[in-house]
């Protein structure tokens, strides 16, 4: 698995954070963005950047960081293939995981601390996605949608 990690200037220093903990834990993973805080910067493109790279494996995930998280998952959402979650607890993040297999977790700087962070994020990382014949139904179901098809 890869880890594909994306911040504008509101994610920016809880992703610098995020950073250092997935490297001492040998997690691997690419910064796709922003690279250095710039106040200015937009969130769409850097969402959009990392939804593409994780769909282009089934093995990789991507992590998104934005004042709120929700403006990262409607970018990431666009990308076909893309299930993006915004996570303001474990909760959601294990279910988003079990349930829908989400592949790309939005979270909020503004509204979580690093702790409750980093949390939710190794929660989410280690929870498989149950096959469960439910779950795999709305899955496809997801997909025709991805292809246009309601």
């Amino acid at each position: 698995m890869m880890l594909f990690l994306g911040a504008d200037h509101g994610g920016f220093q809880m992703k610098e954070q995020l950073k250092r903990v997935l490297a001492a834990q040998g997690i691997p993973f690419r910064d796709l963005g922003a690279v250095r805080y710039v106040r200015e910067d937009d969130f769409p493109f850097i969402a959009v950047r990392v939804a593409r790279a994780v769909a282009k494996s089934p093995a990789h995930r991507g992590v998104l960081l934005c004042r709120s998280g929700v403006g990262m998952a409607l970018a990431a959402n666009k990308v076909r293939g893309i299930r993006a979650v915004q996570a303001g607890s474990v909760a959601i993040a294990v279910r988003s995981r079990r349930e829908e297999d989400t592949n790309v977790l939005a979270l909020a700087s503004d509204f979580l601390s690093f702790v409750a962070a980093r949390l939710i994020l190794r929660r989410w990382l280690r929870e498989p996605f149950r096959p469960l014949e439910r779950y795999q139904r709305r899955l496809q179901q997801l997909q025709r949608l991805d292809h246009g098809v309601a």
